[in-house]
């Protein structure tokens, strides 16, 4: 058996996550309180009990899903012997299996994704930039219709989630063109997303050097960290920064990070953290693939028995 564990990003979010692992295990209240020292205030009352309006807030909810993964992280590994063959991470998240592969710290992590969260909130003005999901198109077509419907503007895939599902980015007007050429050749719906900022494509442009800025050395990881942007394996700690950097602006590529894990022989995956969003892309993208998931203390003892491990 070959496992991946794996790490949810933005959208999974939602108000009370991790409580009742914080409840429950005192290595994921360590979690908890380590990511609130870093961060100089309550993270983690944030998680439990909101306001949701203020969890919603990029800048929020990059450090509260992190930690909370990292949490499942913490009491899954303590209570199973499994070893993954390969972490990954959805956007945001490989941050969080950066933190598993013990290539940078909770530390770090928190406040690194906290000013990523800051500077994308900042890198385009509120009406400027849009982001809609694409259901029942060729991720190949998305990607075709995209570049007819720019028009001088920016308009991209910016997530390639599963085979009947891509997410576009870009100025507001080229995103709702994109829409009605997609529509128009059979995408079966074209749903905007309430999103703070254009997430993944070019006009992300803005928060690279500030980021650079602020993200430290990588230590190498302990497990190969498959990246968004190369859909590939990474062992080596001095490439961590400029796959990080090339991630803001550029696709996230989920269907290739599977299939790449799969290839390698990877047949279970795991996701760590709040919600079971990548267990539902990963059925959708791999037939073979057994995809359990961890976010609260029934659903570790489920995944546990599942593995023989309880």
């Amino acid at each position: 058996m070959s496992v991946a564990f794996i790490f949810p990003g933005q959208g999974s979010q939602s108000v009370g996550m991790g409580k009742a692992l914080c409840d429950a295990f005192p290595e994921a209240k360590a979690v908890f309180d380590a990511a609130d020292d870093a961060l100089h205030e309550k993270l983690s009352t944030l998680c439990f009990e909101g306001p949701e309006d203020a969890l919603k807030l990029t800048a929020n909810t990059q450090p509260a899903i992190l930690t909370v993964s990292i949490a499942a992280h913490a009491i899954f590994s303590k209570r199973s012997l499994i070893v993954p063959a390969f972490v990954a991470g959805h956007s945001l998240g490989e941050y969080s299996a950066l933190v598993a592969a013990q290539a940078m710290t909770l530390a770090d992590a928190v406040r690194a994704v906290r000013a990523r969260g800051t500077f994308m909130q900042d890198a385009v003005p509120a009406g400027v930039g849009a982001m809609s999901a694409v259901l029942g198109l060729a991720p190949e077509k998305v990607a075709e219709l995209c570049l007819q419907a720019a028009q001088g503007e920016v308009v991209s895939c910016a997530n390639f989630n599963d085979p009947s599902q891509t997410v576009i980015a870009g100025h507001v007007k080229a995103v709702e063109r994109a829409g009605e050429l997609l529509k128009a050749a059979g995408a079966k719906r074209v749903l905007p997303l309430p999103v703070s900022a254009p997430f993944h494509c070019a006009l992300m442009q803005p928060v690279v050097p500030r980021l650079e800025a602020v993200l430290g050395a990588f230590k190498n990881p302990v497990v190969p960290v498959v990246s968004n942007v190369e859909a590939q394996p990474n062992g080596e700690g001095a490439r961590v920064k400029e796959l990080l950097l090339r991630q803001v602006t550029g696709s996230v590529r989920w269907i290739e990070s599977v299939q790449a894990m799969e290839k390698a022989g990877v047949t279970k995956m795991i996701e760590l953290g709040p919600g079971k969003v990548l267990c539902g892309l990963v059925k959708r993208i791999s037939k073979s693939i057994e995809c359990l998931n961890v976010e609260d203390p029934a659903s570790l003892e489920k995944t546990l028995a599942a593995l023989g491990s309880a």
